[in-house]
């Protein structure tokens, strides 16, 4: 079996998620993050639905400069805000298995301070 990056993140991201669920009081804020973009949904594992969602694809968000961890912190500051006006006040951060640094950082402490709690 090849150890490259992308297993190693997929085991830690694994064991994550063995530990932490998304509950309609608590849904799971995950990040995935590509090489350009980045992404978060707050997702409710237990009914399987996704309430809301940004990328640094969206249409408002095409629009913004900087480099990728200023475009992180748009994104974050933007899923916080959508979660606040659908009612979501406390979150259980799901990293993905990225390292909580840079880009992933960013986003969750944007969100912080859009008003989610975790």
């Amino acid at each position: 079996m090849a150890f490259n990056k992308a297993v190693r993140r997929q085991k830690i991201r694994h064991r994550i998620r063995r530990k932490i669920e998304g509950t309609s009081e608590s849904p799971r804020l995950a990040v995935f993050r590509s090489n350009k973009e980045i992404y978060a949904q707050v997702i409710d594992d237990i009914n399987g639905k996704t309430i809301v969602a940004a990328s640094s694809r969206d249409k408002e968000l095409k629009k913004a400069k900087g480099n990728k961890t200023e475009i992180a912190k748009t994104v974050g500051k933007t899923v916080g805000e959508k979660a606040k006006k659908a009612g979501v006040e406390k979150v259980t951060f799901d990293r993905s298995g990225y390292l909580y640094h840079g880009r992933v950082k960013a986003l969750a402490e944007a969100a912080r301070e859009a008003g989610l709690k975790f």
